[in-house]
């Protein structure tokens, strides 16, 4: 087969928080590149996953969710958001197969950007064909999506589908990165991604919101990954409780956190973890900047 014809493109996947976007490029590529949680706005970066076949390769842009922001860190968030939408060949928009309450600027969002949008229908498994069929209908009237796609991203259900239909949509072109990478983030950022991930699994309310995780070390040594990181948190009160009584709660965090990680990077882990506050970081727009936002 002559170069020609390998096809190759960027895709960013858009909807609203919770809408199962993270689940779904985890499904396509095979891997737990994006965390994934049962709470809105787990995802604050744009995550570059890379799906390669012998004639195609996709680089997916994973975004936080469509939202109205409020403080610092959710315009920082905003922004990926827009950006992914501008470095993008095609669009995903993906929504929950019961879901009938889409913002007026979503649609309008993706109307000025001008490119192959594709509606992606998700937990189809949970609702009525008729449910989803409708839904269709109602979505499409409102935007001219260029194809409609049911799946599951939990079950796998219609994933290869939607591969055939986005390589579809794809122009002919050289693989960007090599066939097999995955993603072109460092394994500490995937580190503090998945410590994130237990904040927002072990805590509840604002908590996991109004904290972040940076890794200060990450060291590769002999006989194991050694990891030095810290949680950044909001206010003082929200110390003790991540530390919790006589240091249960950080204790089991990191048991958690190094659990996940181990199994992303495939050998030992030490992790050593501390709490640190940094008063209001999430308004100030030079700390969330600092932090990788």
């Amino acid at each position: 087969m002559s170069d020609t014809q390998h096809k190759s493109g960027y895709i960013a996947i858009v909807g609203k928080p919770n809408a199962g976007k993270s689940t779904l490029m985890n499904k396509i590529l095979g891997t737990k590149l994006s965390i994934t949680t049962h709470k809105a706005q787990t995802t604050r970066h744009q995550i570059v996953g890379i799906h390669s076949e012998e004639n195609a390769q996709v680089i997916f842009l994973d975004t936080p969710g469509i939202i109205n922001p409020k403080y610092e860190l959710q315009k920082a968030m905003m922004r990926f958001v827009e950006k992914a939408e501008k470095d993008a060949d095609a669009i995903l928009f993906i929504v929950e197969a019961d879901e009938n309450n889409i913002p007026d600027y979503a649609f309008n969002q993706l109307k000025n950007l001008q490119k192959p949008v594709l509606l992606v229908i998700n937990k189809i498994d949970s609702e009525s064909q008729d449910t989803v069929e409708k839904l269709k209908k109602d979505l499409n009237d409102k935007f001219k999506f260029l194809e409609t796609v049911f799946v599951s991203a939990l079950e796998g259900v219609g994933i290869d589908g939607l591969m055939k239909v986005i390589i579809d949509t794809l122009k002919p072109g050289p693989p960007f990165y090599p066939k097999d990478e995955l993603s072109e983030h460092p394994v500490r950022f995937f580190a503090s991604e998945l410590i994130r991930e237990q904040l927002f699994l072990q805590f509840h309310e604002e908590l996991p919101y109004s904290a972040t995780v940076e890794v200060i070390q990450y060291e590769e040594r002999e006989d194991l990954d050694y990891i030095n990181a810290e949680v950044i948190v909001n206010r003082k009160s929200q110390k003790g409780m991540i530390i919790g009584k006589g240091g249960r709660a950080i204790k089991k965090l990191g048991t958690e956190a190094r659990k996940s990680i181990e199994e992303f990077v495939d050998r030992k882990v030490f992790l050593d973890l501390h709490v640190k506050v940094r008063e209001k970081w999430r308004d100030n727009p030079n700390m969330v900047r600092n932090f990788g936002y």
